[in-house]
């Protein structure tokens, strides 16, 4: 059937309209396309170009040289060596285990090292490289290099590790580094990204730790080109890293060397101060360690050894460990006595061996007593006795006050670990923190530095150079940082008399250089080089009546734990002095045995830059000394390895 003119006109017209909305349909959709591809490739260009350039170009950390530490002569005590490692970048692996046993099969890899690494992968950020080996040799080095093709992800690198070359002679002083921890982490604000790095090494303890902002330095970045496997092509630029500041300390390299040998054997430490100054010259602490063994990563069987030894080798006995600072505390009382008027240096007290003070005796060191004691000869002798009485007529108080007067029961600030405060008790301190009013015992055992009293070698020795000086000397570890120097320790006039303190210096010289002075047997010949001190002996145990009634024990008769301390403080050269120090004996018995022989040896030593010149010691020593000075172990600047000049 043939269609009409007029069906045929309006299927035209229905295909026309048709055509014109599919048409108009597919303009609009072509235009929106060259709409939207406008937006990406010119409105967008620059984000997906940097998206392009991210896929190709990596961008990395580069670690600071650790800044290195000087003595105050520009000897270095801890610097920084060479260091082979291997380092992975998950993001640049595809099978990480794969790698990791390619990468065992080229250098030596315990079970251990492998899990670790693979502890480390799995804890750090794709983006972060992590050290799968370090400390290799040249050769394991080379072998990875040879091989990188095959190894995606991985980079053989050549970093720093910090190194101490004077070993254990300032490890309580310097301390030590090692690898940052999850402990670590937790505790430290700092957002620096070099923390993130795996084993990147910071300060653990020591100047190591308290000087980190300064040591660390700022970590510079590199920008390498990568292909579609991760393996780098090509570095396109970096900035570098900025090095860690320079640090000179105050200690003498040579006298910390010979403090250290002197005390091997004991379980001591002593302090030696610039009394001008305040300059710390050494800080001695026995038994010390070699730090080192940290920095490589300490084995369990060494570790065990450090903390299982009685005398405590990890312990900075100088400036963390707190004792009864026994007799050397009497010259506190004195001063406290003469200022407040109660006594003059002339006026005598009888000893007859003890003071019975509410219904209590209070035994003086001399069973028998010494009879009439003046200031001079209490010094001297070191009667306990004089010192009870002296402490019924000054307070607690008023001797309270004198000791931090004089630096005692203060926390210094000095770059070092677990800086201890002591103890200078006050009637409001034992009310608060014992619970019990003060009772008149208290003073007296306070009086001569039993009791509640708890002081530190480090407090002991400013002590001595407020004596040696009546200035208010502070100690100062810190000498430089980048060449610039910080302030002085010399201090303000402590504003004591000169006639008191000249008392003090008086009777101080009687202990070290007169006959029936506690420490007469290790006085210095030398009169140019003589010494003024103090002994002391601190029990550490209590003595029943019975025990009076048939005899004290001899320390020397009793377990190591319960013997005394030995004690002893002093300045010298007597007429202008220059340094103090303080030796702290644990359990050593008797201070004018047992720590003053070390204090004379180590006084000598600062005094002369070396060795004690025999011609120093009484010619009826000389022998022994002699024998005993030879077998020291004591360091030969001339030696290979000896410590490189900061020049």
């Amino acid at each position: 059937m043939r269609r009409s003119a007029k069906d045929t006109e309006e299927s035209a017209a229905l295909i026309n309209r048709r055509g014109l909305v599919m048409g108009g349909g597919m303009a609009a959709f072509a235009g929106l396309l060259g709409l939207r591809m406008r937006h990406l490739q010119v409105d967008q260009a620059d984000q997906f170009r940097l998206l392009a350039e991210e896929n190709r170009i990596s961008i990395r950390l580069l670690p600071p040289a650790r800044g290195q530490i000087f003595d105050r002569n520009g000897l270095l005590i801890a610097g920084n060596e060479q260091n082979y490692r291997v380092t992975m970048l998950r993001d640049e692996v595809d099978d990480p285990e794969e790698v990791l046993h390619a990468l065992a099969r080229l250098i030596p890899m315990t079970s251990e090292d492998m899990e670790h690494a693979r502890e480390e992968l799995r804890k750090r950020s794709r983006l972060v490289p992590v050290t799968i080996a370090d400390r290799l040799s040249w050769e394991d080095l080379s072998q990875v290099a040879v091989n990188a093709p095959a190894l995606p992800g991985i980079t053989p690198e050549v970093g720093l590790s910090r190194l101490y070359p004077r070993g254990a002679d300032f490890a309580h002083i310097v301390g030590y580094v090692g690898p940052v921890s999850d402990y670590d982490l937790s505790r430290i604000e700092d957002k620096d990204p070099l923390l993130q790095i795996p084993k990147f090494q910071i300060g653990k303890t020591g100047s190591e730790n308290k000087l980190e902002h300064e040591l660390r330095g700022k970590a510079g970045t590199k920008r390498v080109e990568v292909n579609a496997i991760g393996r780098v092509m090509r570095e396109l630029g970096r900035d570098e890293s900025k090095k860690g500041g320079n640090v000179q300390l105050t200690v003498d390299t040579r006298l910390q060397n010979f403090v250290q040998a002197r005390l091997a054997g004991e379980s001591a430490a002593a302090v030696v101060i610039d009394v001008n100054t305040g300059d710390l010259m050494a800080i001695g602490s026995a038994p010390a360690f070699d730090p080192n063994l940290f920095v490589r990563g300490i084995s369990v069987k060494d570790y065990g050894a450090l903390t299982e030894n009685k005398y405590r080798p990890l312990a900075n006995k100088a400036v963390q460990g707190t004792y009864p600072p026994g007799s050397t505390f009497k010259m506190v009382t004195a001063l406290a006595a003469l200022e407040a008027g109660e006594i003059t240096a002339d006026e005598t007290i009888w000893c007859g061996g003890y003071a019975e003070v509410a219904s209590r005796r209070f035994h003086c060191w001399k069973r028998g007593g010494h009879g009439y004691m003046n200031l001079r000869n209490s010094l001297k002798q070191s009667c306990d006795v004089y010192y009870y009485d002296l402490a019924q007529r000054v307070g607690i108080e008023k001797i309270s006050a004198m000791a931090r007067r004089l630096g005692l029961g203060e926390r210094y600030d000095v770059p070092m670990s677990a800086v201890a405060s002591g103890l200078i008790p006050t009637k409001a301190w034992k009310r608060e923190n014992r619970g019990n009013d003060w009772v008149i015992g208290d003073s007296l055992n306070a009086a001569i530095g039993q009791g509640l009293v708890l002081t530190s070698p480090l407090q002991l020795a400013v002590m001595t150079a407020r004596l040696a000086t009546n200035r208010a000397v502070t100690p100062r570890l810190l000498k430089s940082i980048n060449g610039v120097e910080t302030p002085s320790g010399a201090g303000e006039p402590l504003g004591l008399s000169s006639s008191m303190i000249s008392h003090i210096q008086d009777g101080m010289f009687a202990v070290a250089n007169e006959n029936r002075g506690t420490a007469y047997a290790t006085r210095i010949d030398d009169k140019a080089l003589r010494m003024a001190g103090k002994t002391g002996t601190s029990q550490v145990r209590n003595i029943t009546k019975a025990e009076r009634a048939r005899g004290v024990f001899r320390n020397e008769d009793l377990p190591w734990e319960r013997r005394d301390h030995a004690l002893y403080v002093g300045f010298a050269p007597v007429d202008a002095p220059k340094y103090a120090i303080s030796v702290v004996v644990e359990h050593g018995g008797g201070g004018s045995t047992a720590a003053a022989p070390i204090a004379r040896d180590i006084m000598l030593a600062a005094q002369t830059g070396g060795v004690p010149p025999l011609s120093a010691y009484p010619s009826s020593q000389r022998g022994r000394i002699s024998s005993g000075l030879k077998k020291l172990q004591l360091w030969d600047p001339d030696a290979p390895g000896a410590p490189e000049s900061q020049a």
